[in-house]
């Protein structure tokens, strides 16, 4: 089943988007990716995502995402969409599986580019970026969350906003531990598109930085406001 989608996905959006493309992805100077702080690769290329949160664990998981969304947003956000939120001419990157088929995919384009009637419509990033930079920005790319399940809860995370920011000044109580947890239960429930299984949404991101101090509040309440406001 998972090989077929992939193929749905190539067959459609994917060449016909492509097909729309005449210059853009040729025109961009591949950028340099900092991937310090992230596990170094052997030399031979793999043909799956070694910085999932399983096996890789949490940590690296966020440094990938942290690295990745920086490699993305220089290399690819121009043809791809910011937040990977494709505009059209491009295929929406969001949809590429999480498991080995798409990975497959992924990194074959990454290395090797792809060119349509001798006309270059994405250059070849393996040699220029490397594997770890590669795999950094797959991770950041699966696990961006599913734009309707955000919007079904903006309106509580807006809420939750405003409850941290009166505790961040102190002039309001709070239980971090309820915070924490509401917060934790509605990123559970915001799926991926690419059924990777966790997205890093806000709400996750938020519930890390909660941690009973007034600066925890304050930068959960900043984390939310401006994913909130990305997200509309």
């Amino acid at each position: 089943m998972a090989y077929k989608v992939v193929r749905a996905f190539l067959a459609g959006g994917l060449v016909l988007a492509s097909s729309m493309i005449v210059h853009a992805h040729g025109d961009v100077n591949p950028q340099p990716v900092d991937t310090a702080g992230l596990p170094a690769l052997d030399e031979e290329w793999l043909i799956e995502n070694p910085y999932r949160a399983d096996p890789a664990g949490e940590d690296v998981w966020l440094k990938a995402i942290e690295i990745g969304a920086s490699g993305y947003n220089q290399n690819c956000a121009r043809c791809h969409g910011l937040e990977v939120v494709s505009g059209g001419l491009a295929p929406d990157l969001r949809f590429l599986e999480a498991e080995e088929y798409g990975d497959e995919w992924y990194m074959e384009r990454y290395r090797f580019g792809y060119t349509q009637n001798g006309i270059t419509k994405m250059p070849a990033f393996g040699e220029l970026l490397g594997q770890e930079a590669a795999w950094a920005i797959r991770t950041y790319i699966e696990t961006r969350p599913d734009g309707d399940a955000m919007e079904e809860v903006s309106d509580e995370l807006k809420a939750l906003r405003d409850q941290l920011a009166g505790y961040a000044d102190g002039t309001d109580g709070a239980d971090p531990d309820a915070l924490k947890s509401r917060l934790s239960e509605i990123a559970g429930g915001i799926e991926t598109l690419s059924s990777a299984p966790i997205a890093d949404s806000v709400a996750y991101r938020a519930a890390k930085q909660i941690d009973g101090t007034q600066e925890g509040y304050k930068t959960a309440a900043e984390t939310l406001t401006i994913g909130l406001s990305a997200t509309q």
